[in-house]
């Protein structure tokens, strides 16, 4: 049976979701391949649109959206806050990797997503300057209506 988004989720971007399935950085297929298949506890979603964005990870029964920042987000900085205010509102907690600790320290990485899913540390956004990043990665995944 084929499940249709929901009606708030527009044509354009339920097609850029699924395209940017199959066109995933380095740093998020390296992060997706420890998250799927609900490894950590909870079942995770890639490339989700939640309202007019796209969300990196999500998984829906911790209310978590996981973001992979690469370099291109230094410069995004108040996009991603606006980004984050809205997700917050809409019931989700974003949790913000840098593209370089997933590539460089994966099992670091891996340890804010299980703080985040038991509720411990999120809230909270661990910024790409934490960490010397390569640049490169990260999906523009707005979408104007």
């Amino acid at each position: 049976m084929r499940r249709h988004p929901p009606s708030h989720l527009t044509p354009v971007l339920v097609a850029r979701a699924r395209l940017m399935r199959f066109a995933p950085t380095e740093s998020e297929a390296l992060l997706w391949a420890e998250l799927r298949g609900g490894k950590l506890g909870v079942v995770f979603r890639r490339q989700v649109p939640i309202g007019r964005y796209i969300a990196d990870f999500a998984a829906t029964e911790a209310r978590l959206v996981v973001e992979v920042d690469g370099g291109c987000h230094r410069q995004r900085a108040r996009a991603d806050a606006r980004r984050d205010e809205a997700l917050r509102h809409a019931g989700w907690r974003v949790l913000r990797i840098p593209a370089a600790l997933v590539e460089r320290e994966l099992e670091r990485a891996l340890q804010l997503v299980r703080e985040a899913v038991r509720g411990r540390g999120c809230g909270c956004s661990c910024r790409p300057g934490d960490v010397a990043d390569r640049g490169g990665g990260g999906h523009d995944d707005t979408v104007s209506q």
